[in-house]
């Protein structure tokens, strides 16, 4: 049986502004936004080329057994392109505050691109919800 991740919820304080930062800014495709039950709204994006989306949620309880996430509290989510100044570039153009590209040396973070699968980049959302970002050396499907 396939474990498929294909949703992630991003906690955020305004849908709207949300939306248009992931959509407008960062070019995720918006999939979804609807009033799902009354006072419940969902906004669901996808990353160009990605099958995984995100969601964002306003009204709806935690679901049993989970706890609810702060805005600005999820760190860490990676997402992986195959020219990583490239992807800087767009970012930069569509006024995201993007980090410069970084890579792990032999001291720590250091400027620039690295080897094969350690060039990054980092953004965060209107929240603070934090974005990295890897060069890989291929698209996943050829992996």
């Amino acid at each position: 049986m396939n474990w498929t991740l294909e949703v992630v919820p991003v906690p955020v304080t305004d849908l709207d502004r949300a939306k248009e930062f992931y959509a407008d800014q960062v070019g995720f495709t918006v999939d979804l936004d609807s009033e799902v039950a009354p006072g419940v709204r969902v906004i669901q994006l996808t990353p160009p080329g990605s099958r995984c989306s995100i969601a964002m949620l306003q009204g709806m309880p935690a679901a049993p057994g989970t706890k609810a996430m702060a805005p600005g509290m999820l760190q860490g989510l990676q997402l992986c392109v195959t020219d990583i100044e490239a992807a800087r570039a767009e970012l930069v153009a569509r006024g995201v505050d993007v980090s410069p590209v970084r890579h792990i040396g032999a001291t720590g973070w250091t400027d620039g691109k690295g080897e094969t699968w350690n060039s990054f980049m980092s953004f965060e959302d209107p929240d603070g919800n934090g974005w990295t970002v890897q060069e890989a050396p291929s698209e996943l499907s050829q992996r």
